[in-house]
């Protein structure tokens, strides 16, 4: 029942009006939130996701306009635009109430009200509400395939939290197990943000060399080093006004992290062959599969650099987290998928989706992906069945119980490699697609086991 996940504030200076109404909706509704000032209406909503505000239309208050109502659900529609509201009214200011819905107001209600109409009235406009509610979505440029989406709370508070830190300049420091979509949610950043006109760029940064960090990062002149043909822009100066993304920060060595302070603390770059520094202005997000607390290790990675790059972290859950966002991000890559292929439009029996909320996906929305594609493939109706999905080889691989305790984590991680890259006669994009990985940290494992 949708009133079950809904939120719903309450404001009116009457105590009698929040008590009555609090004690009606209290086993309707999953969170109540009562409020007798109207002048902590922002901070009410800034604070909390509210899906629908109850609002009186008079107040004795500071705001002596003789509608004090209308003037809040004015600021309402300026801070909120999309929160539903209804307005309270006496009988004898109805005309004032209709008013109110010119204003943006959804509705109205008189007091005194009938408890039986004063719910349904709330029901259905949680439902218009829940329904017009914007799923966040954001595609990726290059393959259009994979999207930021979500129901779950969890997810609500990453995108409430992302609603909050976007319009600012601070640096983020994005958290989360691979395949979890901390590149969208850069993106999501950069396009809610007051830079969004402004170039977004993304750099693998765990993938660079020193020689290779130095100049993608910040540039170089020509002749600087044996392949300098000519002059060179970093990666800085590319994001000049806008975004610059450092994914995998994590992997990054001592002596890097050492000179990627030295350009944040100043703001500036020094292309390599030149002693001319240049001034950037950038917002920058960084990105690590690793926890907080080992990314903390001071003999892996400075403490400075973290408080540089971290003025807020946004810690990104896992699948197996998500439990109520299976469903929905499954019929999203069917979809995707059946229009890239051709296919008519696919949906899911209920084992099927029975199976998917069961696995724990370790490889996360990426391995839902990558699943949902191969079953769209090979289906031969238009109703996916249990029997159908099939999960990455890489993360069902197991080693039988009795060598369980004897067998290296390296081992087994470099057998599944071995055994996928095998599977696909040698080619490592086909190879990394399946392992649920980037090119980049494939040829990385690659290098790691000397395959």
């Amino acid at each position: 029942m949708l009133l079950k996940k809904a939120s719903i504030l309450i404001v009116d200076d009457d105590p009698d009006v929040l008590t009555a109404v609090k004690l009606l909706l209290k086993t309707e509704v999953g969170e109540i939130i009562t409020e007798k000032n109207p002048e902590n209406l922002h901070a009410i909503l800034q604070r909390k996701p509210v899906d629908l505000v109850m609002l009186d239309m008079n107040f004795n208050s500071s705001i002596n306009t003789g509608n004090e109502g209308l003037y809040w659900l004015r600021k309402i529609r300026e801070w909120k635009p999309g929160v539903y509201v209804i307005m309270i009214t006496a009988y004898g200011d109805i005309d004032l109430a209709v008013r109110s819905l010119k204003e943006g107001a959804n509705d109205f209600i008189v007091k005194p009200w009938h408890n039986e109409k004063l719910i349904s009235t709330i029901r259905d406009l949680v439902e218009k509400a829940m329904a017009a509610k914007p799923k966040v979505t954001l595609k990726s440029s290059s393959s259009g395939t994979t999207a930021l989406l979500g129901e779950s709370e969890v997810m609500q508070q990453i995108f409430y939290k992302v609603d909050k830190i976007a319009p600012t300049d601070a640096n983020i420091l994005l958290l989360g197990e691979n395949g979890t979509g901390k590149d969208l949610v850069a993106k999501l950043i950069h396009e809610r943000s007051m830079r969004a006109k402004q170039p977004f760029v993304k750099v693998d940064v765990g993938a660079l060399t020193d020689t290779l960090f130095e100049s993608e990062l910040f540039g170089h002149k020509k002749g600087a080093f044996t392949d300098a043909r000519e002059d060179r822009a970093g990666r800085f100066e590319d994001a000049q006004g806008g975004t610059l993304f450092l994914d995998e920060i994590g992997n990054i060595t001592l002596q890097q992290q050492a000179k990627l302070l030295t350009v944040l603390q100043n703001r500036q770059v020094t292309r390599l062959g030149t002693n001319k520094p240049v001034d950037v202005n950038i917002r920058l997000i960084c990105a690590t599969n690793l926890p907080l607390q080992e990314l903390a290790n001071e003999n892996k990675f400075r403490k400075d650099l973290i408080y540089r790059i971290n003025t807020v972290e946004v810690n990104l859950p896992p699948l197996r987290r998500r439990d109520d966002d299976v469903a929905l991000l499954a019929n999203h890559f069917a979809r995707v998928y059946a229009d890239k292929y051709l296919k008519p439009a696919i949906t899911f029996d209920a084992g099927a989706v029975q199976k998917l909320k069961q696995y724990p996906f370790p490889g996360n929305v990426r391995e839902l992906q990558y699943a949902i594609e191969r079953a769209v493939i090979m289906a031969e109706g238009a109703v996916l069945k249990a029997d159908e999905l099939t999960f990455s080889s890489l993360e069902m691989a197991k080693p039988e119980p009795e060598e369980q305790d004897n067998v290296p984590l390296s081992i087994m991680e470099k057998n599944a490699i071995l055994r996928v890259i095998d599977k696909n006669n040698g080619n490592i994009t086909k190879a990394a697609k399946e392992l649920g990985l980037t090119r980049t940290a494939l040829y990385r494992r690659l290098s790691k086991y000397d395959i």
